[in-house]
């Protein structure tokens, strides 16, 4: 397999992903080079990650790269991205472009214009246990999906998984709901688990989102904790009229009706005396809904999913094939906003527009 190059723009916690995966796996990924704009910190920051660093966009595509991660913040995304759509350099985006409907519109107006080729690293969705689930709904194990409560991702990360496993496109919903307050203790932090016994005050959203074509999506989100908790959790229902995804716990009907609960196991390497340190799979019973394709790479969940997007854009460039698209992007990013407005007008019916993406 040839080597997939990519170049770099941006430094930040998220940016330092690719670097990683770049590192851990270098018979698949080679990084071309990173752009820093400001020479001091990009000459700490080559130091520091020991990889190579430029500070304008001309002297990255200097190194030819197959294609650009754009790892910078989202507000500046929609300014950059006409730029790399212009000079025909294909984009693997970190995140939807845009926090306004109006910047969301002028990006795809670009794209338009310049014929531009971009994917979206939506992580969530290829993420192990996401993609456990999904292939248990596209097997078709629960018939047709209603209804999803889902309990794990805020904003558009949220809403990605809402249209994915109801499957509903671009259609039209109303949004409404309401922002809680409670007090949580703080048991994590950036440098592992806290001690401190700290109580703060944390957002709890809960939204419902009825389509028009009569699918409903139940949304609740805890920020910040549910990402960094201890003692909060994230939580997932998805039914359907032949059974339902409760969390782990799968229950559906075979072919002449009858009744099956299995369980999702999931399988680690490097647990229990085994000598290895990685993820294998996801199975159901004696089925794996999931295998990672990268057998033997310390990767934690988020990597796997991140290195996924990586080399299904290389194949997007090679074949067309699309994993998340822009289009994608724009209406999960729309949907975020409107959930957004739903929250500053608790209870209210918000309606979705068709958008000229979609």
């Amino acid at each position: 397999m040839k080597k997939i190059r990519f170049g770099l723009i941006g430094s930040g916690w998220r940016a330092e992903f690719y670097i990683r995966i770049a590192k851990a796996l270098p018979e698949i990924f080679e990084l071309t080079a990173v752009v820093v704009r400001d020479p001091e910190k990009g000459n700490l920051f080559s130091h520091r990650m020991q990889i190579p660093v430029v500070n304008t966009l001309e002297e990255l595509l200097q190194t030819e790269p197959d294609y650009v991660v754009l790892s910078i913040k989202r507000g500046i995304l929609s300014e950059y991205l006409p730029i790399l759509f212009e000079k025909k350099v294909p984009v693997l985006c970190e995140t939807p472009p845009g926090e306004s409907l109006e910047a969301l519109e002028s990006v795809w107006d670009s794209c338009q214009l310049h014929n531009g080729k971009i994917q979206v690293a939506e992580q969530y969705l290829q993420q192990p246990l996401y993609a456990a689930w999904y292939k248990a709904i596209s097997d078709h194990k629960l018939g047709e999906i209603q209804n999803i409560n889902i309990s794990a991702l805020h904003g558009y990360h949220g809403a990605s998984v809402i249209r994915r496993f109801l499957n509903v496109g671009y259609t039209n919903c109303k949004i409404y709901g309401k922002r809680f307050w409670f007090d949580v203790t703080n048991t994590y932090g950036r440098d592992g688990m806290a001690f401190d016994g700290n109580i703060f005050q944390c957002s709890r959203d809960r939204l419902t989102f009825e389509f028009e074509n009569g699918k409903t999506a139940f949304f609740d989100f805890s920020d910040p904790v549910q990402y960094h908790s201890f003692i909060r959790t994230r939580q997932l229902s998805v039914q359907g009229v032949r059974g339902e995804i409760d969390d782990l716990t799968i229950r559906y009907l075979t072919r002449d009706n009858v009744p099956v609960m299995q369980q999702l196991h999931r399988i680690d390497l490097g647990v229990y005396g085994n000598q290895e340190w990685s993820h294998f799979g996801i199975m159901l019973g004696e089925e794996f809904l999931y295998r990672t394709p990268f057998i033997n790479a310390r990767f934690n969940d988020d990597e796997i999913a991140v290195a996924t997007c990586m080399l299904q854009m290389k194949e997007y460039l090679d074949n067309g094939t699309e994993f998340y698209s822009l289009r994608d992007a724009l209406q999960d990013m729309y949907l975020c906003l409107k959930m957004d407005e739903a929250l500053a007008h608790p209870n209210a019916e918000i309606q979705t527009t068709t958008q000229k993406w979609a």
